[in-house]
């Protein structure tokens, strides 16, 4: 009986999730489409798939667009969350009162938009020389409050009874960090990584600024220029987006366990 009892809630989620899926399997299935048939709303696989990519190939750079989003993904993914965790660590391990109003000065950082800081930022590495350039995009993202603060509330659930010992076997603190925080840390390290890759491969506003010639550009900028002509192919366009969304999804498929207990743990 408490199953049947439980039955219009698992109808709701049931749902739910069909709601939530049904974008992903329309841009999937419109990827195999022609532009007319997008625009009719077809809903079953077409034959235009390799013409649609064929017609990508012809018109964009997808390698050097693919290559130039997974480095600044993955290189913004490893410096961010070395950064952010060792100054998480320091917070909660070293914790004083001062470092409690430098953390309040960090949270009230995240309240202000990036399009307020966007021409500060632009004349900055303009003055550095940094336009068109990898660091230009990277930087700016390595150290963010929301990471911090995730990493710190984490490192009140970790045992300072293991740091106390480890200091009498005579471990120095970075050895501590590298060899006990960072595993025993994993799953935030994990839902971090999610976070950040996920934020960084979709990143849009500030590398479209920065990255004034297209040799440089992103996939979120390939899209961008796909739909940006007189005349959209909308086939092309949800390939293009399909093969932009992949490795965020299998990023977030791979590590999606890890994060959820990341998350989880943070918030404890």
């Amino acid at each position: 009986m408490r199953r049947f009892r439980r039955l219009p809630e698992y109808l709701l989620l049931a749902l739910v999730s069909l709601a939530s899926l049904f974008p992903l399997f329309f841009m999937a299935v419109s990827a195999t489409n022609s532009s007319r048939d997008v625009l009719s709303t077809k809903l079953t696989p077409g034959p235009h798939l390799l013409d649609n990519l064929d017609a990508l190939l012809r018109s964009q750079d997808l390698a050097s667009a693919m290559w130039h989003s997974s480095v600044n993904a993955v290189s913004t993914t490893v410096l961010a969350l070395l950064i952010c965790s060792i100054a998480g660590y320091s917070f909660e391990v070293f914790h004083s009162p001062l470092k409690d109003r430098l953390m309040a000065v960090l949270l009230l950082a995240m309240m202000i938009p990036l399009a307020a800081t966007m021409i500060p930022l632009f004349r900055m590495f303009a003055r550095a020389g940094m336009v068109n350039s990898t660091w230009a995009v990277i930087l700016p993202a390595l150290s963010t409050p929301f990471l911090i603060l995730l990493f710190r509330q984490s490192s009140r659930s970790f045992p300072h009874e293991i740091l106390e010992a480890a200091r009498i076997d005579g471990l120095g603190e970075f050895a501590i960090f590298w060899r006990i925080y960072i595993p025993t840390m994993r799953s935030t390290y994990a839902a971090a990584a999610v976070i950040t890759f996920m934020a960084a491969w979709n990143n849009f506003l500030w590398p479209k600024v920065i990255l004034v010639d297209n040799a440089y550009q992103t996939m979120p900028m390939l899209v961008s220029n796909l739909s940006a002509g007189y005349v959209t192919d909308y086939g092309v366009l949800m390939l293009a987006v399909l093969i932009a969304s992949l490795p965020a999804v299998l990023i977030f498929l791979i590590l999606q366990r890890s994060f959820a207990n990341g998350i989880t743990g943070a918030v404890k």
